[in-house]
């Protein structure tokens, strides 16, 4: 972030095919981006903990699937909504794109939540025996 920053702030040589407004609209943003993704991101997690335990608490330390799936489905809808109502609210991003981009980039996140699901019940049958893994913690 601060390379862009800098190269942002320097003023482009004669021969570049890049000149000054097209970098400043390729990475002129970029400082706000980090910025509603790290939001998004730190919102996301706060709230795919408390639903992976609360997942976790009902159904007995049972069900991975579900608490793997239903956590990281709601924190990334929050994630996605979060980074997109931020861009759209600056003007980043027009408020038609919304949608269209919320749509996408969310089904994205859920197909990769739905692809890792067999490789992390892969991981755990793989590390059973060889490190302690506590099944179920009332806590």
């Amino acid at each position: 972030m601060i390379v862009v920053l800098i190269a942002n702030a320097v003023p482009s040589t004669s021969w570049s095919p890049v000149n000054d407004d097209i970098f400043q609209k390729v990475f002129g943003l970029q400082g706000l981006a980090v910025f509603a993704s790290m939001i998004a991101y730190l919102s996301a997690q706060f709230i795919d903990v408390r639903v992976f335990h609360f997942w976790k608490k009902l159904t007995k330390g049972k069900h991975l699937w579900l608490r793997n799936n239903g956590s990281t489905i709601v924190s990334q809808f929050v994630d996605t909504a979060t980074v997109l109502i931020l861009l759209c609210a600056t003007g980043a991003i027009g408020w038609d794109r919304f949608i269209p981009l919320l749509e996408n980039g969310f089904l994205f996140k859920v197909l990769v939540a739905l692809v890792d699901t067999p490789i992390i019940y892969a991981v755990i049958y793989g590390l059973k025996g060889k490190i302690e893994i506590a099944h179920y913690d009332e806590d």
